[in-house]
């Protein structure tokens, strides 16, 4: 997951002032239906420690710079896609686990316990630990969090839904994927949240191949969450992905006319956040974790893409 570059920083923030207030102006007032609001960030235990053996990525070392996504895709060789296809069916196989383990009553911080060792096992670096200085090997993001959540002590309850969003370093190459889990009895509205946001997706991957422009994604999810009384958060993007966590392309996930097309051997993240209510977004005190300004659940699913000389093949399926 990857906040809006600096290139898209013209004219964004009156794009999505302008979007929410036509959209939210013509809409009677949203139902957000019911859930547990989180307001502020819980306990975050120390940084779990990665043994000598496993490849790091240089970010471990020393701490990065956030991505502008400007300069040329990287467009992978057949032996590149190998390991994109490798690093991605593992991070897939960890997030099925993952989906599995969060239930009523774990914390999200033992999630990131159970995907780090998880990663550590199959010799694999848990991607956005030390990241930007991300102290977490996972994401973990609850009801009205739309991303970047820092797992903690707060367990998870009853109607909760959270996105899990894994990223590994596996053989040189970073594979990328997310999911929302439905924690015990969640309401209707939460319930299609979810839905239509895993379908938002697919219809949008079914955009993709070569020769299409990228805007196609954003276009294709815009009207998607417009259709279905939805909003975009615009704030976050994919990416493009592979020896790098975050780089060209950005994929923006609203009606763009950005430049760019898809290329054979271009692999990007596509994630939409969908909200029901707003789509605006603020960062708590942890400088991370991003909350809806009007408390809205808001869900996101996450799959990493490659573009083929026929279409397009989804990387983050499980083994």
């Amino acid at each position: 997951m990857l906040f809006s570059s600096t290139l898209l920083k013209q004219g964004l923030q009156t794009w999505r002032t302008n979007w929410c207030r036509m959209f939210f102006g013509r809409r009677k007032t949203p139902d957000l239906g019911t859930c547990n609001i989180i307001t502020e960030v819980g306990n975050v235990s120390p940084e779990r420690a990665v043994p000598e053996h496993i490849v790091k990525p240089p970010y471990y070392y020393v701490r990065n710079s956030p991505s502008t996504g400007e300069g040329r895709p990287e467009i992978k060789t057949r032996e590149q896609i190998t390991g994109m296809r490798e690093s991605c069916r593992l991070a897939a196989t960890i997030l099925n686990s993952a989906c599995s383990f969060a239930k009523a009553g774990v914390t999200t911080d033992e999630i990131d316990g159970f995907v780090h060792e998880e990663t550590i096992k199959a010799n694999a670096y848990p991607s956005p630990l030390r990241y930007l200085g991300f102290p977490k090997s996972v994401c973990t993001s609850v009801n009205n969090v739309a991303c970047h959540g820092i797992p903690d002590d707060r367990k998870l309850l009853d109607g909760d839904i959270v996105n899990i969003d894994i990223t590994v370093f596996f053989n040189g190459y970073h594979g990328d994927c997310s999911r929302m889990v439905l924690v015990g009895n969640v309401d209707e509205r939460g319930k299609y949240l979810v839905e239509c946001t895993e379908k938002c997706l697919a219809e949008a991957i079914l955009c993709c191949g070569p020769g299409q422009p990228i805007c196609v994604i954003g276009k294709s999810i815009d009207k998607y969450a417009k259709r279905k009384r939805l909003s975009v958060m615009p704030a976050f993007a994919g990416h493009g992905i592979g020896s790098y966590f975050h780089g060209p392309p950005n994929i923006l996930h609203f009606d763009n006319d950005f430049p760019g097309v898809m290329i054979p051997g271009m692999t990007f993240t596509i994630e939409p956040v969908l909200s029901l209510g707003t789509c605006e977004a603020e960062i708590l005190e942890d400088a991370w974790t991003a909350v809806s300004t009007d408390n809205a659940r808001s869900a996101q699913f996450e799959h990493t893409v490659l573009i083929t000389d026929e279409g397009c093949e989804v990387l983050t399926v499980a083994s």
